[in-house]
């Protein structure tokens, strides 16, 4: 029986945004709706009437929302969304023009700035002016090579007020990996940072940023914003010239933001897979608009001059998560560098110092700080932290036994799950229900998420692949340079014909939430039985011996055994005794089936750059197979650690 670990108060659910929608719907469409439950029926049920119902109860501001909600509502790919509303995503999150904060920004221990809501709103004003000087018309690609820091805010919402559309990577991508990205896309502007720290050191971005410009022939203008230093020397940088010199001539103005229908392409994102050259995956205003403010008011109950911090960089999709806040008129709380210096109570001396309500971060820095024995509780007063948000990956029950223990006994505990794909979640939080250890709380609204067996039967009970049943607003426009949508439709469609099949591999729960198991296609197939690689993860990474792991399917006398790659403490070797520790952990509680037939030790594993581990590229490698796209990894030269391994010839 899983554990009920936090159960939200009478007081917290009546005040919570989903009562208030709730009252809301019921009035309106004289339903009778009493709970979550309820209000996530309805929203497939009656698509239509939840998201005009939600349109109004965000405030969407538009020239019009259009009468028409939905056409080819069968249809997936090729259900459309409001086809008469006219917006723009950037004057909805420019909504608030006051003195009170917007962004606060941390840089390591180098840096501190905050921008109220005017401050924002005018630096927004005097770049769109600079862009449009610049010849920057709607549909014209305008990119960012920049830490999560305010320039990278106000770039995109002066290139999205004109209809331009932003795509963004982090500094820390190598040179490849920013041409096999904004190589597809064309871009007429880049923004660009001198350099940038991590780890208490500087990382210069110059000479890297001169090389990637001879591969973007279609740039007419490079901004290079002033971070590593106060006056950097650009010359070389070819049409280049300075954040400041680029916007100083302007005055601030009211902002006209041009209205656009609501699938008019706003961000370009892109797979981070290591297989052939990353997917250009279009999101719209409209749907971005509706997806993100929908998960922030309702799924995380954010309130107006709530403060929230997620730690990302802009080469993750939950940048784009992130600053959506605006909309919800509560400030963004921006992080760069690493969260662990100068050590792992960064983070939450951030959280402490700028009254965070809101917190979110990956599921391994969670671990991480577990690991390192840090207990935030003791250390840090935490008093205004109403919420932490984890993604990324499964987060498994013995991290929310340490969230509750040993950080907050108080607080709303949200894994989400989701992706690029579809600027959002399926599963999420919900501040109105029980959270119970290692599930995902439920699916969220206007989500219809499902779990299928193979045959794509609906599976009530037991492992299978997740899918969504319904369209949703957030759908992809397309993928770029796909002009007959046939790769956007072979990545979701072919598996379950008109469903999404999104490549996790989960269950639901007795209590209607859900367990992820790490992704489909990493699922092992010993004995042709379905194994998730998260279940492994989660016993060996209890163990004290062990930091991290990574498990793999080989091909080995006809069928698939088992293989698990672990990185161990400094002072750590991996002998028969650990060997048999390791063994008898997975055994004792999972089943004889997810024993691995190996245990190596490696030094490092390797990740994409938004953190997460890259299975797929290690079962390649230990096979033999070419990794193609090697610049979608942060530490590509792990790879070589698991190349013709002698442990894995017998």
């Amino acid at each position: 029986m899983t554990e009920l670990i936090w159960q939200p108060s009478q007081d917290r659910i009546d005040n919570a945004n989903i009562t208030t929608l709730i009252t809301a719907i019921n009035r309106t469409w004289g339903a009778d709706l009493a709970d979550y439950a309820d209000l996530h029926r309805f929203s497939i049920d009656e698509m239509e009437k939840f998201w005009a119902s939600f349109w109004d109860f965000s405030g969407v501001i538009s020239k019009t929302k259009g009468e028409r909600v939905l056409l080819n509502r069968d249809k997936m790919p090729g259900a459309e969304w409001f086809p008469d509303a006219r917006l723009n995503y950037a004057e909805n999150l420019l909504r608030r023009r006051d003195d009170n904060d917007a962004l606060v920004f941390w840089g390591e221990d180098r840096v501190k700035r905050r921008l109220s809501g005017n401050d924002l709103y005018n630096e927004v004003s005097r770049v769109k002016q600079a862009l449009e000087a610049a010849g920057v018309t709607s549909g014209d690609r305008v990119v960012g090579y920049l830490p999560n820091m305010p320039e990278a805010i106000i770039a995109m919402l002066a290139a999205v007020s004109l209809g331009a559309i932003w795509s963004s990577c982090s500094p820390d991508f190598g040179i490849q990996g920013v041409l096999d990205r904004f190589g597809q896309i064309e871009p007429k502007v880049i923004f660009a940072v001198d350099g940038y720290f991590y780890n208490g050191k500087e990382h210069d971005c110059l000479e890297k940023l001169a090389t990637i410009l001879e591969g973007l022939p279609t740039v007419e203008k490079t901004v290079v914003v002033e971070y590593r230093n106060s006056d950097p020397d650009i010359t070389p940088i070819k049409n280049s010239v300075s954040w400041n010199d680029f916007s100083e001539k302007f005055q601030p103005a009211d902002i006209t933001f041009l209205q656009l229908p609501f699938n008019h392409p706003l961000f370009i994102m892109y797979s981070s897979g290591t297989t052939g050259a990353p997917k250009c995956i279009v999101h719209g205003h409209g749907g971005s608009l509706l997806q993100l403010t929908k998960e922030h008011l309702l799924q995380a109950n954010v309130k107006k001059g709530d403060r929230y911090a997620y730690f990302t960089t802009c080469g993750w999709m939950m940048w784009n998560w992130l600053t959506a806040v605006l909309a919800c008129e509560a400030t963004v709380l921006l992080y760069d560098g690493s969260p662990f210096y100068p050590d792992g109570n960064r983070l939450f001396d951030f959280t402490d110092a700028e009254e965070i309500t809101h917190f979110g971060t990956s599921a391994k820095f969670i671990d991480a700080v577990n690991k390192a024995g840090l207990k935030p509780k003791s250390t840090h007063k935490l008093t205004t932290l109403k919420a932490i948000l984890s993604t990324g990956s499964p987060l498994v029950a013995e991290s929310f036994d340490f969230v509750y223990t040993h950080i907050k006994q108080d607080l709303h505990l949200a894994s989400v799950s989701g992706g690029t794909d579809i600027m959002g979640c399926f599963v999420s939080g919900n501040t109105t229900a029980p959270v119970w250890r290692g599930e995902i709380q439920g699916p969220s609204l206007g989500m219809a998420t499902d779990v299928f067996d193979t045959d794509g039967n609906h599976m009530p009970q037991g492992k299978g692949d997740l899918v969504c049943t319904a369209p949703f607003p957030s759908l992809p426009v397309e993928f770029w340079n796909d002009a007959d949508g046939s790769i956007y439709r072979g990545a979701y469609f072919e598996r379950f014909p008109n469903i999404w099949h999104h490549g996790d591999y989960a269950e639901w729960t007795e209590h209607g939430g859900m367990t992820i198991y790490g992704r489909s296609d990493a699922t092992l197939n010993p004995g042709g039985v379905r194994i998730g690689t998260a279940e492994i993860y989660r016993q060996v990474e209890l163990l004290d011996e062990v930091v991290e792991g990574i498990v793999v399917g080989q091909e080995w006398d006809d069928d698939t055994r088992i293989v698990l790659f672990v990185v161990l403490r400094p002072e750590r070797k991996l002998d028969d005794a650990l060997i048999d520790k390791i063994k008898k952990q997975i055994r004792a509680n999972c089943t004889p089936r997810h024993v691995p037939r190996k245990v190596v030790q490696v030094a490092d594993i390797p990740r994409t750059r938004s953190g997460k581990i890259t299975e797929l590229a290690v079962r390649d490698i230990i096979h033999g197979r070419a990794i193609t796209n090697r610049e979608a990894l942060a530490n590509p030269e792990a790879l070589d650690l698991y190349k013709d391994l002698e442990e894995l010839q017998d």
